[in-house]
């Protein structure tokens, strides 16, 4: 039987600081509780930066994990892709930045701004350029810092109150499988934007969009622009349609059911979106790992984290069938299908 080379995870590894930042903390300074952000989100707590961290130092860690696990060494590793909506830096990218901490010198480094989806995103990027032969291993990193951007007060409590800091990352290696049905590797992943409801979930300055001739102004820090902003109705009700939507999709596209995925991945951005989801397409819930409560929305990280989470905690073993799926502003959403 001839062979096809593919792509496949050889390597998980996440990082989180150690400060933790309960519900209870958010309470002494902003009006909210710990019953009414547990209803409506599922988050009991999450995790913030240490003042010393930036957003590649958290990336290496569990950047230098996943590469350990893939039994490589980080020369290896022919290119790096870095999804986050929070860089370091306006410009350049993080990917530079993870790069010079880890001494990778000269292979390409790419970066994916597309929020929640990002590392989804990412890792289609990875299959492709590894399904042509052009990269052996490519390190696919989710990294996040948002406790420094986010409105600490009452007026921002709907948004404040879903994100926490952390970082995820995997390597893609490439495959010679034999039988598709058997052997791990990234079966597709699907991808999908719709930029009419780009505003609905975003955050307005600074940029050259304002129309002023100072990147930023007294107004927008008074008026909170450059805060995220959410309608969160209208960002619940696409999620949870999106998701669905691109979940089935992966599944047909590989002639796969529901009751053919061992494990599901969601991105953990409510746990009452990931529940309806599995609602509606009859998941049973205990397939459906989630680690929101502990760790809040760390968008682009929050998929690689959850898998490296569900490893430590025995729940995804290797052979198994996995499904991610992630929807997030832009707006933006994306599956992956493959065997682990």
């Amino acid at each position: 039987m001839s062979k096809q080379l593919r792509a496949k995870i050889s390597g998980v590894g996440s990082y989180v600081p150690p400060r933790v930042v309960t519900n209870h903390d958010l309470a002494k300074f902003m009006e909210t509780s710990d019953e009414w952000i547990t209803q409506r989100s599922g988050i009991k707590e999450r995790r913030w930066a240490l003042p010393e961290q930036m957003n590649a130092d958290m990336a290496r860690e569990a950047s230098e994990k996943a590469i350990r696990q893939a039994g490589i060494d980080k020369s290896d590793i022919g290119m790096i892709i870095f999804a986050t909506l929070n860089p370091d830096h306006f410009f350049p990218g993080n990917g530079v930045f993870l790069q010079e901490k880890m001494g990778m010198h000269g292979i390409p480094a790419l970066d994916i701004r597309q929020q929640c989806s990002g590392f989804v995103y990412g890792l289609s990027v990875a299959d492709q350029y590894i399904r042509t032969g052009t990269h052996k291993h490519i390190l696919v990193v989710g990294s996040e810092i948002h406790s420094r951007g986010l409105d600490k007060t009452t007026r921002g409590r709907d948004v404040t109150v879903l994100f926490g800091d952390g970082a995820g990352a995997v390597v893609v290696s490439g495959t010679e499988i034999a039988n598709g049905a058997t052997d791990p590797h990234i079966y597709s992943t699907h991808l999908h934007s719709d930029g009419r409801g780009a505003k609905n979930l975003w955050m307005p300055a600074p940029g050259p969009a304002m129309h002023t001739e100072e990147r930023i102004t007294h107004e927008m820090l008074d008026e909170g622009l450059h805060y995220p902003k959410m309608d969160g109705k209208r960002v619940f009700v696409e999620a949870v349609t999106r998701m669905g939507e691109v979940l089935i999709e992966g599944l047909q596209h590989n002639k796969l059911n529901i009751q053919d995925i061992d494990v599901f991945l969601f991105h953990q951005a409510n746990i009452r979106i990931n529940e309806a989801v599995a609602e509606s397409l009859k998941i049973p819930r205990e397939r459906v790992f989630n680690t929101i409560h502990k760790y809040g929305n760390t968008t682009a990280a929050t998929i690689p984290l959850g898998m490296d989470d569900a490893l430590q905690a025995g729940v995804l073993k290797k052979g198994m069938r996995v499904a991610m799926a992630a929807f997030g502003s832009g707006y933006t959403w994306a599956s992956a299908i493959l065997r682990y």
